[in-house]
């Protein structure tokens, strides 16, 4: 616990929301100001999303005040602002393990408490979620609330709308909360906004609109007036509050209120709870950062921090000199942009994450943000590719998985040159599974036309930039991981790869590692303990997973006694591809013993990167143990210490 643990007299009697529920309503001003101290202090010392959370802190308190959780159901969409629903939901003692070692995860998780329902660390998923509770809940004849929490960022995605024209469709009882923290379709116009949010959601509204309508249809010209009526209503409350689109997908909609006010937002949300029977959006508008000068201050109002001094905001730095990735990957596409006019960026709702922000400093015209669209982002690109231009979509790897039909469909059959950027290639750390960068090299090798290669070091990424640009025969991708690089000396220029061909880094006789990505800091570690104990050890950095290096692979297989392939993705991928060439140029009878390191076949929880992958066994010990395994020795116990 920090130095500037916060005095929390409300909040420490605060065990859950049953709890909470028993104060009163003038408590629960002070209640929402000590729930932010609390998580401010808190992620002063895990690190993690901090500015979505702020601006949620009197949404929560007012959720959980008005509804039964855990019995209704509330879904946090990604899930990065769910910190002070944690601390509120019998998790504050552990609130500080947050993204930590065996500790609470940084978003949503089932298996973590009763109250998250739904797990995610992607976007867009609440509604569909919500909705299929929704709907079990009324084949099963039970009563209870589904409530959604989305964010304006995260109604951008398609699946959102697919969600929610089925819901109008349907016509289940569902709540749904836009949380409007930055694009404000509509703002909040004080008193006159929260008054008419307040009789739309009213009983007393709804009975007499309900009265109006049965009346309507009774009188003669019945359906004119019913239909006149209807757009009239639409019309008045359109005109106040923005909601036609929100109506034309068949939910009913009130506000825009003030997300910050807890007596706009309790009346409102009892209205809603105990008034409407059908799909419901209640438009929230707050601000991100909320109550923390250096947040509100900071241009991504500190939407993701290390940690950081509660007092100056101040957030720590890492202590390597060596560039990130995502910094290399920027600037080297920066100086290829310069020099060819053709090259644009796109990216999908992530520019400072994927490094295009420095992109777009200097192309501002050639920078495309999609949104969180990633299917999207991958089509245009693939449009851009067929009229001439050279598109870079800058991707994390988790989240290309969701747009992969359109990487196969749009991109893949067509072979367009789309250069796909997969950043966060492996595992990353506090963010855990739903984030890890794990399956890309399997379906992105299995594609034909697609060119699939990573980079072993921060040099070798500026190489892959400067080829993917100069590479115009058809799709091709590349991977890296997060963080900082190895600190190797860099090129002023990226050189143009030959396509399909990797290089030896270090020369040996007896055993081969043959790297794919970023494992071979530790392949060269490795080598050099299996070289202490009298086994001389050949590096190799595949670069290319497909097309695979075949005669690299005859080699080392031919000249060393043990092959072992590593890489920083799930089985079916590098590895994979090695073993299925040896075996069909009839190679596996004859030459070295070979054997694979890939990720296991589960998911990783959170913990440090280097924690991580020794679980995984995927570090340089794992790699000399799996040497000597398939030499049938022992390992020394000198290598062992």
């Amino acid at each position: 616990m920090s130095d500037t643990t916060p005095h929390t007299p409300l909040l420490d009697q605060v065990k859950s929301p049953e709890d909470l529920r028993r104060l009163s309503d003038r408590d629960l001003r002070q209640l929402a100001d000590e729930l932010r101290l609390e998580m401010i202090d808190a992620v002063s010392v895990t690190g993690g999303h901090l500015g979505a959370g702020l601006g949620v802190v009197e949404l929560t308190v007012a959720i959980h005040r008005v509804f039964n959780t855990p019995r209704d159901k509330l879904i946090w969409d990604v899930g990065h602002q769910c910190y002070p629903h944690k601390i509120l939901t019998g998790r504050r003692d552990r609130i500080r393990t947050l993204r930590q070692g065996g500790g609470l995860s940084g978003f949503t998780k089932r298996a973590e408490s009763a109250y998250d329902p739904f797990g995610a660390g992607h976007s867009s998923t609440s509604i569909s979620a919500g909705l299929g509770m929704a709907v079990a809940r009324d084949l099963q004849d039970e009563d209870f609330n589904v409530i959604c929490v989305i964010g304006d960022g995260a109604m951008s995605a398609g699946m959102a709308y697919e969600a929610m024209n089925q819901a109008g469709h349907l016509g289940s009882r569902l709540i749904v909360i836009l949380n409007d923290n930055d694009m404000s379709i509509a703002p909040p116009s004080g008193a006159m906004s929260a008054y008419l949010a307040r009789l739309v959601s009213g009983q007393a509204y709804l009975s007499l609109r309900d009265a109006a309508k049965q009346l309507a249809k009774r009188l003669p010209l019945a359906d004119l007036l019913h239909e006149k009526g209807r757009r009239a209503e639409e019309y008045a409350r359109g005109f106040w509050t923005g909601g036609t689109l929100f109506e034309e997908l068949g939910f009913y909609y009130v506000g825009p209120i003030d997300g910050h006010n807890l007596n706009h937002l309790l009346p409102v949300l009892r209205n809603v709870r105990d008034g409407h029977k059908g799909p419901v959006l209640v438009h929230v508008v707050t601000r991100k950062g909320k109550g923390y000068g250096p947040a509100e201050a900071s241009a991504d109002k500190y939407h993701g921090v290390s940690r950081f001094n509660v007092i100056t905001g101040e957030q720590a730095k890492g202590r390597s000199n060596a560039p990130s990735y995502t910094k290399v990957f920027a600037t080297s596409l920066v100086q290829e942009a310069k020099e060819d006019e053709k090259i644009v960026a796109v990216t999908a709702a992530m520019p400072a994450g994927t490094g295009l922000d420095i992109f777009q400093s200097e192309f501002p015209e050639r920078t495309f943000d999609v949104g969180i669209a990633e299917q999207h982002a991958v089509t245009f690109a693939a449009g851009l590719a067929a009229d001439g231009m050279k598109p870079f979509a800058a991707i994390y790897s988790t989240f290309m998985q969701r747009a992969y039909d359109q990487v196969v469909h749009d991109v893949a059959i067509q072979n367009l040159p789309v250069r796909l950027a997969m950043d966060r290639a492996g595992l990353v750390g506090a963010d855990g599974p739903t984030h890890a960068g794990a399956y890309d090299v399997a379906y992105m090798s299995c594609l034909p036309n697609m060119v699939v290669m990573a980079a072993g070091d921060e040099a070798e990424l500026r190489h892959m930039v400067r080829t993917a640009v100069a590479y115009d025969e058809g799709p091709i991708a590349f991977r890296y991981p997060r963080g900082e690089g190895r600190g190797v000396e860099m090129p002023e220029r990226g050189e143009i790869l030959e396509i399909g061909r990797g290089r030896i880094v270090k020369e040996g006789t007896k055993v081969a590692i043959l790297s794919l990505g970023g494992r071979l800091v530790e392949a060269l570690s490795a080598a050099d303990t299996l070289e202490r104990s009298g086994l001389s050890t050949t590096v190799a950095d595949a670069r290319f997973v497909k097309p695979l290096d075949t005669d690299l692979v005859l080699r080392l297989h031919r000249e060393h006694e043990v092959v072992v392939t590593i890489e920083e993705g799930s089985d079916g991928g590098f590895g994979s591809r090695v073993l299925s060439f040896l075996a069909n140029a009839g190679k596996l009878e004859e030459g070295a013993r070979l054997r694979t390191m890939t990720l296991p076949d589960r998911f990783i929880d959170h913990d440090k990167p280097e924690v991580m992958y020794a679980a995984c066994e995927l570090d340089a010990n794992a790699i000399v143990a799996r040497v000597f395994q398939a030499l049938g020795r022992d390992v020394p116990e000198a290598v062992r210490a």
